[in-house]
C-alpha cells in the first residue's frame, strides 16, 4: 500500500488547547481563526460575548468567561459582540460514532440548526409542544432529550433554537435590507411583536436601532441592484482552489458557473415548498466569493431568496464545507495525508440533484457524467432569469423526472439501468418517502437508497459523503480509491481499502478527498 503523500513536515502546533480556559485566552490572545467558533469569550466588564477572533482590545483574564456555544453565553446574560458578530462563526461540529447520548444530542443540535427542519413556532406556553415533536423525530421521549440535551450543552433545546433564530435575524438586519417583518417570518418568529419582544429582551435594543447602528455599504463588485452580502466564516486552512476546481470539473453550464480567477462560485437554485414552508416553491440564484484574507465566503442572493434566506445561508454553508473543523480532521488525516490539510468535502445545495449526478456519474468518468448531465439539464430543465448570461437554468424537478419515459432519457444517451434509477429516485423523493439532505438519519437513508434499483453501496456512500454531511461515510468500493491506497492488485480491493479505513474515523469522507487528491497528483507527474 502506498502512502498517500512524500510530506513528512507535522502539522503546525495549535497555539491553544480550546479544552482549557487557560488555552482559549492564548487563543483569544492570537486572535486565531482556526478557533472560531470553538469558543465564546463573555467579558464580565461590559456584559458582551465575543469571537476568539474580535479586534476590539484584549480584555483581561479575569473578566473573561468562556462558553462552547453562543447559547450558553447568552444564557449566562451576555449579548453578542456587534463588532465581531457571534452569529459569523463557523458552528463547532462534534462527532462521535460511539457514545449514543452524544449522537443524540449532535442529532439534535443538527436539526435545531437547519431552518427547513425548525420545528414550527409555538405559541405562548407550547414551549414543551416544540420539544416534544423534535423528541418524537428523534425517537426518544421528550423528558430524556431534555436532559442529556441540558447535560451536556448545560441549556435547553428551546434556548439553543432561540439563539439560533436570534443570531439569524440579527445577521439578515445587519447584512441586507429586508424588512423587519420579512426578516422576523424568516428567522422562525411567528408575530413581528414576538421577534420583537425577544430581540429587546436578549440584546437590550429593538430589531431598527441595530440596522440604524450597522447600516451595512454596498459590496464592490455586486451584482447590479444586490449591493449587500452576507458574511459566513470559516476556519483555516482551507485550499479553496482545490474545492473551486471540483465543482469546476462537474459543473453543468446554466446551472453553475465558477470563475476560479475571482474565487467565486454562483448558480441557479430552486428550494420546492416542502422545504421552505411557503405556499410554492422558491426559485433564484446565488453568488459566492471566497475573501481568501478574512476567511470569509461574501454571499449575494437574488431578492426572491430572501424569504428562505436562512435556509440558503444553511445550504451554502453545508455545500462549501465551512463548518469542517481542521484541527480534529487533521489530527487524525494528517500522518496518512500530510498535504491535505486544507481540503474539504464538497456538498450538494439541492440533494436531490446531487443524488441524480452520482447516479450518473456509476462506472463512469467524471468527463462522460457531466455530459449527460448537461443533456438532462437542456432537455428538461427550466429557463430561470439571472444578471449573468452564462447562468439561465433550473436543474429537474423530482416531479418532472418522475414522469419521465425511457424514450426521453434514452435519447440522452442514459442507458436503462440508469434510467430506471433515476426514475425511482425521482418518485421516492417526490412522493416524500425519501428525504436527502444534512439533517436526514445516515443509515436509515443509504438504506432506502440501496433499496432503489440500480442504486448501490458506491453512490448511498457518496450520496452520504456529500449530501447527509457524514464525515464517516466511505465508498469501498470506489475504484479510484483503490488505485490511491495502492490495494487494486488485491484480491479484495474494497475490503482491503475498509481495512485500512478504519484508522481514519470519523473522518473518512474527507480521507477519500484525500486519497483523490493524491491520485490526480500522480497522475499529473506521469
Amino acid at each position: 500500500m502506498i502512502r498517500p503523500m512524500t510530506s513528512t513536515t507535522p502539522p503546525p502546533a495549535a497555539s491553544a488547547d480550546p479544552a482549557s480556559d487557560e488555552g482559549r485566552y492564548l487563543a483569544l490572545l492570537a486572535r486565531d481563526a482556526r478557533f472560531d467558533g470553538h469558543f465564546f469569550t463573555g467579558v464580565t466588564s461590559t456584559g458582551i460575548y465575543c469571537r476568539p477572533v474580535c479586534a476590539v482590545r484584549t480584555p483581561r483574564r479575569e473578566n473573561c468567561r468562556f462558553f462552547a456555544l453562543a447559547a450558553q453565553a447568552e444564557h449566562a446574560g451576555f449579548r453578542p459582540c456587534l463588532r465581531c458578530r457571534p452569529e459569523l462563526a463557523p458552528q463547532a461540529l462534534v462527532w462521535s460514532v460511539q457514545d449514543a447520548s452524544s449522537i443524540l444530542v449532535q442529532q439534535a443540535v443538527r436539526l435545531l440548526d437547519a431552518p427547513d427542519l425548525w420545528p414550527t413556532p409555538p405559541a405562548p406556553g407550547e414551549g414543551s409542544a416544540t420539544v416534544a415533536r423534535l423528541a418524537e423525530r428523534l425517537g426518544v421521549s421528550d423528558r430524556h432529550l431534555r436532559r442529556i440535551f441540558e447535560a451536556a450543552l448545560g441549556v435547553s433545546p428551546l434556548q439553543y433554537l432561540q439563539t439560533r433564530r436570534l443570531l439569524t435575524a440579527k445577521q439578515l438586519l445587519t447584512d441586507t435590507r429586508m424588512p423587519v417583518t420579512q426578516v422576523a417570518l424568516a428567522s422562525g418568529f411567528a408575530s413581528v411583536r414576538r421577534f420583537n419582544a425577544a430581540f429587546a429582551g436578549h440584546y437590550g435594543l429593538n430589531p431598527t436601532q441595530l440596522r440604524r447602528s450597522r447600516a451595512t455599504p454596498a459590496t464592490p463588485g455586486a451584482a447590479e441592484g444586490h449591493g449587500t452580502a452576507l458574511r459566513l466564516a470559516w476556519r483555516p486552512p482551507f485550499d479553496v482552489a482545490a474545492l473551486l476546481a471540483f465543482f469546476e470539473r462537474r459543473q453543468f453550464h446554466g446551472v453553475e458557473w465558477v470563475l476560479p480567477q475571482e474565487a467565486t462560485l454562483r448558480r441557479t437554485v430552486r428550494l420546492p415548498a416542502a422545504s421552505t414552508g411557503l405556499g410554492q416553491e422558491t426559485t433564484g440564484w446565488f453568488s459566492a466569493r471566497f475573501d481568501v484574507a478574512r476567511h470569509q465566503v461574501l454571499l449575494q442572493t437574488s431578492d426572491s431568496l430572501y424569504p428562505v434566506l436562512p435556509l440558503v445561508i444553511r445550504r451554502v454553508r453545508a455545500m462549501l464545507d465551512l463548518d469542517a473543523d481542521p484541527a480534529a480532521i487533521n489530527a487524525v488525516l494528517h500522518p496518512s495525508f500530510p498535504e491535505g490539510d486544507g481540503l474539504r468535502v464538497p456538498g450538494a445545495f439541492d440533494g436531490f440533484e446531487l443524488a441524480v449526478r452520482a447516479v450518473l456519474g456509476q462506472q463512469i468518468t467524471v468527463a462522460a457524467a457531466r455530459t449527460l448531465g448537461q443533456r438532462l439539464v437542456e432537455r428538461l430543465g427550466e429557463p430561470i432569469e439571472t444578471p449573468w448570461p452564462e447562468l439561465g437554468r433550473l436543474f429537474p424537478t423530482a416531479a418532472t423526472l418522475a414522469v419521465a419515459d425511457g424514450d426521453t432519457l434514452g435519447q440522452l444517451g442514459i442507458v436503462r439501468q440508469r434510467q430506471a434509477a433515476i426514475v425511482a429516485l425521482a418518485r421516492a423523493v417526490d412522493s416524500g418517502n425519501l428525504a436527502l439532505h444534512a439533517g436526514a438519519d445516515v443509515p436509515t437513508t443509504t438504506a432506502a437508497l440501496c433499496a432503489l434499483p440500480g442504486i448501490g453501496d458506491w453512490t448511498a456512500q457518496y450520496i452520504a459523503m456529500r449530501v447527509l454531511r457524514w464525515p464517516d461515510a466511505f465508498p469501498a468500493g470506489d475504484v479510484a480509491l483503490h488505485k490511491a491506497l495502492g490495494v487494486q492488485g488485491q484480491k479484495n480491493p474494497a475490503r482491503a481499502a475498509a481495512a485500512a479505513s478504519e484508522a481514519w474515523r470519523p473522518w473518512r469522507s474527507y480521507a477519500v478527498l484525500r486519497a483523490w487528491a493524491v491520485l490526480a497528483q500522480s497522475l499529473s507527474k506521469q
